[in-house]
């Protein structure tokens, strides 16, 4: 019985041979990009449709989207009939969602059985399926930190809840409440999101905050488990959420792990009218 890999006992008893490769190796994982959107902006009204560079800001972020490898499809998921005729004449599918999402979350949670299907995975599985939400004001989302997140899910075991990329802030950005930062564990898992300059160095001047302590941004692009996802509604309602105006701290109040990677780069997210200009001048240059 040489080279069978059964050992005695097994032959013995009859016992059936441990399965392997075949079947402890689960499918690959499936991915699709999805943007929410809506022209309502209580900061920068109509912002996903100012214009930059020549084009709607919109397109440039469902463009740069389409860049990337790993995902299967770029979904614009709007409530908007003006946004999605913008956006089948750009050529990308759409998701029409209800008004009464509360944050771009909530919005991709109401469509997730549809995005899942766009993802392709196997049978449509929740599980295996990864929703990577990217906000319609990033117009210089760089597609090489889409593709990282994609390997970072295949590359962990088990499959993260939920992913998130960060990048070191440069000083001028730590006391800027339109930024938002990121305070992790030493595992790299997020502990907090604020608006607020954290951790909070006691004792030292705060222009000199980013001397004593490491401080990270958040990219502000999720990337989703479809099946954790699809429990966005009955997730409890977060008072810290509400505090910030940041929808990831339901996650965290819910005690859902997110996940962090970091990346290099400076990453302009436009929710005034200052980073719209900047945005512009950036576009410019």
């Amino acid at each position: 019985m040489a080279g069978s890999g059964l050992s005695d006992q097994q032959h013995r008893s009859g016992a059936p041979a441990p399965e392997h490769a075949a079947s402890a190796t689960p499918p690959a994982l499936a991915y699709v990009v999805a943007v929410p959107a809506r022209l309502e902006s209580s900061r920068l009204p109509n912002k996903v449709m100012a214009d930059i560079g020549g084009q709607p800001m919109l397109q440039r972020v469902l463009l740069r989207c389409r860049q990337a490898r790993q995902p299967a499809a770029v979904v614009l998921c709007t409530d908007s009939e003006v946004l999605r005729a913008a956006a089948e004449g750009w050529g990308f599918p759409v998701l029409m969602t209800s008004p009464g999402c509360g944050s771009g979350s909530e919005r991709l949670a109401s469509v997730v059985e549809a995005l899942t299907a766009r993802a392709g995975g196997a049978g449509g599985a929740a599980a295996r399926s990864v929703i990577i939400n990217v906000q319609g004001d990033q117009p210089f989302i760089d597609p090489a930190v889409i593709d990282a997140m994609a390997l970072e899910f295949a590359r962990r075991t088990p499959t993260p809840e939920v992913l998130t990329p960060i990048y070191r802030m440069p000083p001028e950005k730590i006391h800027d409440p339109n930024v938002v930062k990121t305070l992790l564990a030493a595992d790299g898992r997020a502990l907090y999101f604020s608006r607020s300059a954290i951790p909070h160095v006691r004792g030292e001047d705060p222009q000199q905050w980013h001397a004593h302590a490491p401080y990270w941004g958040h990219v502000g692009i999720y990337g989703y488990r479809a099946d954790v996802l699809a429990r966005w509604d009955g997730l409890p309602h977060s008072p810290l959420e509400h505090t910030e105006k940041l929808e990831q701290l339901r996650l965290i109040e819910a005690g859902i792990t997110v996940g962090t990677f970091p990346v290099e780069g400076d990453f302009l997210s436009v929710d005034t009218a200052a980073q719209l200009e900047q945005a512009r001048r950036l576009a410019a240059a």
